[in-house]
């Protein structure tokens, strides 16, 4: 006999054994948990799509063997039934023990590259001229990929990871827009299924992209989506979790960007690029480091959302406490999380803060000179840039993506009438 069993039911038909044992004649008990096991008696029958668990249960007398009494033997397969029981419920409410946190490999970061190079662009790097008295900048432009985002790199090299499996299962992430668009850019490469976990306030071509690329998509609200990246769950959804900026081969496809930079402007001298959960300034940061190490990478942060800049002054990653939702969607969280605090201590110089207004001055200014479409988040690395809190350069600020709705790129690059 075979049944699945949720986790609900196991837990309730563990206390039905627990309760047998403790009120009733145990001859009487064992006559009625013999049926079951010889298949006279059949569990119920239950229809259950979640967190279900197959268990075998062996039937017939040939289960109960010879040399031994009924009973006791009943009796010792009802105690190994509730073990298996009790240890199928530890692996379930127990989460997996998450890798622990170490530096990436140069040889990781080449291997990402290598396994990349056919899904991403290798995008150029173009001059900003502004003429005298400010600084020295090149704008990497990852709003070309082919999701208009640097989240491609990570979401093709995570995917390309995973076991099968465990692609198998399908895949599913947390995002803003950017990351869900990667993963399930990625997830239809492979041939499986993705769902997204997208914030609520996500701007509608970012979620109207999402569903273009086949993604599921269940919208939530920005502390529901945050405690969910923290929690690596969130209820109802299943399959393979694939962390947008907590995971180690994430991060090594985001460090491809990093060779690409100093292969087109060996001089450079630093690097700006925004922060939202820190995987694309650790990324890039390793590969940089590992190959130059007086570099200097500095995140950037709007004013509104900076828990990195914050965590650098605190010596620890910190909570911003007065975090306020704004047109830059794809960077800024609520926290900058332990786990990337370390990532990114050993390789990050600090993060400099942008004001909304300089922001927004950014992308005008990147739309006037260059042509460049480019959201909130993509532009903060020009607005530190021109800051000269990194210096005169050369500098390279990323432009990290370019999902704005038109609508509202126009109305915020308008300059406010006096």
């Amino acid at each position: 006999m075979r049944c699945t069993l949720p986790l609900a039911f196991r837990q309730f038909w563990l206390n039905w054994v627990l309760r047998l044992n403790a009120r009733c004649d145990r001859r009487n008990w064992a006559s009625c948990f013999l049926k079951l096991l010889s298949g006279a008696t059949k569990l119920p029958s239950l229809k259950v799509a979640k967190r279900a668990i197959p268990i075998s249960i062996p039937t017939g007398p040939a289960a109960l063997g010879t040399g031994c009494s009924t009973s006791r033997t009943v009796w010792m397969l009802a105690y190994h039934r509730a073990s298996c029981m009790t240890e199928n419920l530890r692996s379930d409410l127990v989460p997996k023990t998450l890798e622990p946190v170490r530096p990436l490999l140069l040889t990781e970061m080449f291997d990402a590259r290598r396994r990349i190079a056919k899904s991403v662009v290798r995008t150029p790097l173009v001059r900003l001229d502004l003429g005298p008295g400010f600084p020295d900048i090149h704008l990497k432009l990852e709003n070309l990929q082919p999701t208009n985002s640097y989240k491609l790199r990570g979401a093709v090299n995570a995917v390309a990871m995973l076991s099968e499996s465990e692609r198998q299962l399908g895949v599913w992430t947390i995002s803003a827009g950017n990351a869900g668009q990667g993963v399930a850019y990625a997830a239809r490469q492979a041939g499986v299924p993705c769902t997204v976990v997208a914030i609520e306030t996500a701007p509608a071509s970012k979620l109207e992209r999402m569903r273009a690329l086949g993604a599921t998509l269940i919208t939530v609200p920005y502390e529901a989506a945050w405690r969910a990246l923290g929690d690596r769950a969130y209820q109802g959804v299943e399959g393979t979790f694939v962390h947008p900026f907590d995971d180690h081969n994430f991060i090594a496809g985001h460090s491809t960007m990093g060779f690409e930079i100093l292969e087109d402007a060996p001089g450079t001298v630093a690097v700006i690029c925004a922060i939202g959960g820190g995987g694309l300034v650790t990324g890039i940061a390793s590969a940089l480091k590992a190959l130059k190490p007086e570099i200097k990478i500095w995140g950037a942060e709007p004013e509104t959302a900076a828990p990195a800049a914050l965590s650098f002054s605190m010596g620890s990653a910190q909570v911003f406490k007065d975090w306020k939702a704004s047109f830059v969607d794809g960077a800024g969280g609520q926290s900058l999380f332990p786990r990337m605090w370390e990532r990114i201590r050993p390789v990050v110089d600090g993060s400099i803060v942008v004001s909304l207004e300089q922001t927004k001055a950014a992308m005008r200014l990147m739309a006037e000179k260059v042509r460049v479409i480019a959201e909130g988040a993509g532009a903060l690395a020009l607005a530190a840039a021109l800051t000269g809190k990194a210096g005169q350069g050369p500098i390279v600020a990323v432009v990290s993506g370019g999902n704005v709705d038109l609508a509202k790129f126009c109305d915020l690059i308008v300059p406010e009438s006096k």
